[in-house]
């Protein structure tokens, strides 16, 4: 978690919680002296996931998008209903003004821990991303639309936690992709997928894999991505995770036999160095639907 900024106003919050700019970083000109900017390179970022950061403006190569993905956990009561207002009114409308979007905002289908949330925010830049905090605290209309959820008394809090983590798109699906089933408003079903794997080297074995042949299946078989992207910051490290969209529990079960079944994922899943077994240590998969304000 990023600290606060300099003598930050009380109770400000980043969107959709609490959360600032990194100490040392100005997101007004986007500078930093070259102390503070080894110190932050080596406290927020390791020297291992900064060396994929070239090819993000290597010529030729479309620029890559930078996502947070949060998940909210909350107790049964106002909460929800609180959290629900705030993004609706504050929190996305602010976010458009800037330019930030589309947003998802989603529920989890089933599982132990409910009520909870989980949101998708595309970057187009780290300065980007650190900038948003100090540009929600100077928009008095979000501050006046989320004043309730900001300012929420430690007696009645906003949520009970939230996990946090900093994804840098596949350079094979640079941008986020809005589903159809948005497009035409139609009911839509996501599988948040993440992939854990033994060591870095294996993790991007696995990306590589997908850049360069296994997304390209994806689209073909019916697993219709949403965002693909390899965790700068999180939990579980090292890891990869994406999000694709389905018409229904039938739907996805359709498109997954025919994946699996598919002549040429076989033959690409073969090759030595490719099987789960030797870069991939554990999957984990969770089934979401949109909020009726999600833009996803």
């Amino acid at each position: 978690m990023r600290s606060g900024l300099t003598q930050p106003p009380p109770k400000l919050t980043r969107f959709f919680g609490e959360s600032a700019a990194h100490p040392g970083f100005n997101p007004v000109n986007n500078s930093m002296n070259n102390m503070n900017r080894r110190n932050f390179l080596k406290s927020s970022v390791t020297a291992a996931t900064l060396a994929g950061l070239p090819a993000i403006a290597a010529e030729g190569t479309a620029p890559r998008e930078f996502y947070e993905l949060r998940r909210y956990q909350f107790r049964f009561g106002p909460m929800v209903k609180r959290f629900e207002q705030y993004v609706t009114h504050a929190a996305l409308p602010a976010l458009q003004r800037m330019g930030i979007g589309p947003i998802g905002v989603f529920t989890p289908t089933n599982g132990p821990d409910t009520p909870a949330a989980y949101v998708l925010v595309p970057f187009k830049s780290l300065a980007e991303f650190a900038s948003v905090g100090e540009q929600l605290q100077r928009d008095p209309e979000y501050q006046k639309a989320g004043d309730e959820y900001i300012n929420a008394p430690a007696t009645d809090p906003p949520y009970l936690r939230y996990e946090s983590s900093l994804l840098l798109a596949f350079t094979g699906m640079p941008k986020l992709a809005v589903p159809e089933q948005k497009k035409a408003s139609r009911s839509r079903l996501f599988e948040l997928r993440t992939y854990e794997s033994h060591s870095r080297r294996a993790l991007k074995t696995k990306v590589k894999m997908f850049n360069e042949g296994e997304l390209e299946i994806f689209r073909r078989t019916g697993l219709a991505p949403v965002f693909f992207g390899e965790t700068l910051i999180g939990p579980k490290q090292p890891n990869l995770t994406y999000m694709v969209v389905f018409d229904d529990m039938d739907h996805h079960g359709e498109c997954w036999d025919k994946f699996r079944n598919d002549p040429e994922w076989k033959k690409l899943s073969a090759q030595p160095g490719y099987s789960n077994a030797e870069i991939v240590s554990n999957i984990s998969s969770s089934f979401l639907k949109p909020m009726a304000y999600s833009q996803l």
